[in-house]
């Protein structure tokens, strides 16, 4: 069974049911995204490292580093 067919079997149920309909597939993916970078920067707050700019401070590092001098 399919997504989309449990949430129309789903809204189906609970109007038979007089209930309110669930919300539908992929209605709350945002939410999550940014729950989980919230969740990211947390773990990274109690572990002491920064937690916002890593990737950029990282990137930055990483494109404008000195070459090594040739011997």
């Amino acid at each position: 069974m399919s997504i989309t067919q449990q949430y129309l079997l789903d809204t189906y149920r609970a109007r038979r049911l007089g209930e309110p309909a669930p919300p539908a597939p992929g209605a709350h993916d945002w939410q999550l995204v940014r729950e989980l970078g919230d969740h990211r920067a947390f773990r990274a707050v109690v572990a002491g490292r920064p937690a916002r700019g890593r990737l950029r401070t990282a990137l930055s590092r990483w494109a404008y580093r000195r070459p090594r001098p040739s011997c």
